[in-house]
């Protein structure tokens, strides 16, 4: 499996960077690694590609957050087995940021060369999950159900009435793309009639109204990977609504929620579990049966533990998403005072304290002690 390099690395800035620096380094990057001024170079294709990714992610604060937390897990289409910026190939790269060019990326309108329209990717869509702790620990499969266009079955994705079809756009000559001239410069922009399709739906489909969709719920199997953490993103390849003139069809990113556990607290891929033991456990040392993710693990508490006190359990925390060694699990000692105590549980408290020679409060009377004294002292007051 090949190295995913940091984003900030390959785009030569740093952490702190602004909007207006990365965008100026990838406009850098991708006028120098173009495929239009590099014909056959490979290797020129591939850095063009990262630096795509890499400004795809960093230039999008939702995605940069969850990148400068997490790294590439963050952002990662692990169900897709994917990377972040999800690039199939470079007509992906020219219709989601062609327009920041213009004529720098072969022809401006997204990167559409020749006479005629590419297509048009399709939406990304996006939705949400809830899983338990337990389950992300080991990986799982769950169903989600979602409303999103699907390709109409009526026309069959034309829009047109059936019988009739689409029609040569005339403001474009079918073409999708139009020319103007500023000054100097000229310019190629999508057609506005045709929305750079090259054809125009006079007959309308009844049920799609000529949008050539339709909304549908779809159940989809989302598989979630061992060690995933809270505010993750998973990505099914594909998933999202179709995409137009023969374009690809979009992605749906699933944005992944790990349910707090009444009995770990996760950090990262480590874990702590608060677990309670007598003041004469703590001193005098005991023997335990503790719950991990697994189970249940026996551990020996030693004498003279300390209230707060952590034994490191070593490979008991979560799995890393990313495949790297698994954590641990941090057992935190509460060391409990009782609040209520036997006469005999009071009484050895006490020969303690006068062998350690410490100072304790006095014996307290109970209530009804109390009243008794009291009676007793108003009767020999009268």
């Amino acid at each position: 499996m090949a190295t995913i390099r940091c984003y900030y690395e390959v785009l030569s800035v740093t952490k702190t960077a602004s909007d207006d620096e990365i965008k100026k380094s990838y406009r850098k990057l991708a006028g120098k690694h173009h495929p239009d001024r590099n014909p056959g170079d490979e290797a020129a294709v591939a850095l063009f590609k990262e630096a795509a990714e890499a400004f795809d992610v960093l230039s999008n604060p939702d995605k940069r957050s969850r990148y400068d937390r997490f790294g590439h897990a963050g952002v990662q289409g692990a169900a897709g087995g994917g990377r972040a910026g999800g690039f199939g190939d470079v007509g992906d790269i020219f219709e989601a940021f062609g327009d920041m060019f213009g004529d720098m990326l072969g022809g401006g309108g997204g990167g559409r060369r020749g006479g005629g329209s590419r297509g048009r990717r399709g939406n990304s869509l996006q939705t949400s999950l809830t899983v338990e702790l337990l389950d992300a620990a080991v990986g799982c499969t769950r169903e989600i159900e979602i409303d999103k266009n699907v390709s109409c079955i009526t026309c069959k994705g034309t829009g047109a009435k059936p019988g009739t079809k689409p029609t040569k756009c005339d403001y474009c000559n079918g073409k999708g793309q139009v020319i103007q001239s500023q000054g100097f410069f000229r310019v190629q922009t999508t057609c506005p009639a045709c929305r750079g399709q090259g054809d125009v739906v006079r007959d309308k489909c009844v049920d799609c109204r000529g949008t050539k969709v339709v909304s549908r719920s779809s159940k989809l199997e989302v598989k979630v990977p061992a060690g995933i953490d809270n505010g993750m993103q998973l990505c099914l390849r594909g998933e999202g609504e179709p995409g137009e003139g023969g374009g690809p069809p979009g992605d749906l990113y699933v944005d992944v929620r790990v349910k707090s556990h009444p009995l770990f607290e996760r950090d990262g891929k480590h874990l702590t579990c608060e677990v309670p033991i007598t003041f004469a456990q703590a001193a005098l040392g005991t023997e335990l049966d503790i719950p991990i993710l697994t189970g249940k693990h026996h551990i020996a508490v030693p004498a003279g533990t300390q209230p707060g006190e952590i034994l490191r359990l070593r490979g008991q925390g979560m799995p890393d998403v990313q495949g790297g060694a698994r954590g641990d699990l941090h057992v935190q000692f509460d060391v409990e005072v009782p609040k209520k105590l036997s006469k005999k549980q009071e009484e050895l408290l006490r020969q303690l304290a006068e062998l350690d020679d410490k100072q304790v409060s006095a014996h307290r009377k109970s209530f009804f002690e109390s009243v008794t004294e009291f009676f007793g002292t108003s009767k020999q007051e009268e």
